[in-house]
């Protein structure tokens, strides 16, 4: 099925998950997805904003970093994150993204249920 950018959904969650500014999720697929897959989207942070730390019991989430400059907080680690990197979290540890760079963090987003 292809769906194109037009239909798909577009969110924007002020704070998400304790964060800072507002963060705009496009949802790639949103009710075609498979019963384990809880998200598949491309986020963008604009400047300064960030996703606040969290973790995943149950489900493992993977950033793919498609454009910008960043930090993650990688379950205790501060890391810095630019285009083609990637990042892994599950099996309850935790982690938070905060966009350091000037121009917006843009990256893909699953989140997968274990």
């Amino acid at each position: 099925m292809l769906k194109k950018s037009c239909q798909m959904d577009i969110e924007h969650r002020d704070n998400m998950r304790g964060g800072q500014g507002t963060v705009e999720l496009q949802h790639l697929f949103k009710n075609e997805l498979p019963v384990n897959c809880r998200l598949l989207a491309r986020i963008t942070l604009p400047e300064g904003a960030s996703i606040g730390y969290h973790t995943h019991d149950n489900e493992t989430e993977i950033y793919y970093f498609l454009k910008g400059k960043g930090t993650v907080d990688d379950n205790g680690e501060k890391k810095s994150v630019s285009a083609g990197d990637a990042l892994h979290t599950g099996g309850g540890k935790g982690h938070a993204v905060f966009n350091t760079g000037s121009g917006d963090l843009e990256f893909m987003a699953v989140i997968i249920k274990d």
